[in-house]
């Protein structure tokens, strides 16, 4: 049986449940403002009427909506990557100084202005100082990033956030009611397309995000976990962890969609 297509433990199972319950209950009509973003990204239209509705957001309106770490997740990951594409597709040279591009704030949501970093770390990461190796919180989150930051840490994010860069993740649609199994999804997908597993070696060579961020999973030996949940390395092995160098490319365009039914990717570029 896959591994990442059911419960791993108790918690997980409990943390679907309570997706499935929120998702009868509710429905996310900001998150879906969000994945139109994305959408407009993807067929390369203009999305001004989009990033205008998104400034324009009562702030009040999307903390009752954004009321769970799912919900909080995919909105924020939905805005994430459909800014970076359209920020790059109309300014690739921003992507020459990458300190610059991820610590300005050029995005505006409900009416507050934030960098790639701030949502990145700040509220995706739930406050992790970004040179920490994710074991750091931030003492002084403001309160825009204290309302809308996640609770709990998941490291899966990483797979599914874009930068702009040919090392990042596939470019999905992420649904607040499905993002546990999406998120399930994409991970297994990018770590078995960015890992290289040599038994013979006893070496697994891993993205560099790994290393960066390593808090965020729970240490090195947390990381062998991903692994052996995602099928990269068999449950009984216990390789060691070789990083391999990011590629800063600037590579636009990269999406896939995800089938949470039929629990598959199709990548499209």
């Amino acid at each position: 049986m896959s591994l990442f297509l059911g419960c791993t433990s108790a918690e997980h199972a409990e943390d679907t449940e309570i997706y499935a319950r929120v998702g009868e209950a509710k429905a996310y009509p900001l998150v879906n403002l969000s994945k139109e973003l994305v959408r407009s990204a993807k067929q390369e239209t203009d999305a001004s009427q989009i990033i205008q509705k998104l400034a324009n957001l009562s702030r009040d309106q999307l903390a009752e909506e954004l009321d769970s770490d799912a919900a909080k997740k995919a909105f924020f990951i939905n805005v994430y990557n459909g800014f970076v594409q359209h920020i790059l597709m109309n300014n690739p040279e921003k992507f020459d100084d990458r300190g610059a591009f991820f610590s300005t704030e050029q995005i505006t949501i409900a009416g507050e202005k934030l960098s790639l970093d701030d949502i990145e770390h700040g509220i995706i990461r739930g406050s992790k100082v970004k040179w920490s190796l994710g074991m750091i919180q931030d003492p002084f989150a403001d309160d825009f990033e204290k309302t809308f930051r996640v609770v709990k840490t998941d490291g899966r994010i990483h797979f599914a956030l874009n930068c702009g860069a040919k090392s990042c993740p596939y470019i999905a649609i992420y649904d607040a009611t499905k993002i546990d199994e999406q998120l399930d999804i994409i991970a297994h997908q990018f770590l078995n397309r960015s890992s290289t597993y040599q038994a013979e070696e006893e070496k697994v060579y891993v993205t560099s995000l790994f290393s960066w961020f390593r808090g965020d999973f729970d240490g090195l030996d947390g990381v062998k976990d991903y692994l052996r949940r995602y099928e990269v390395i068999p449950e009984d092995a216990d390789p060691e962890l070789e990083f391999k160098e990011y590629d800063w490319t600037l590579e636009l365009g990269n999406y896939t969609e995800l089938d949470v039914k039929a629990n598959k990717t199709t990548s499209s570029h």
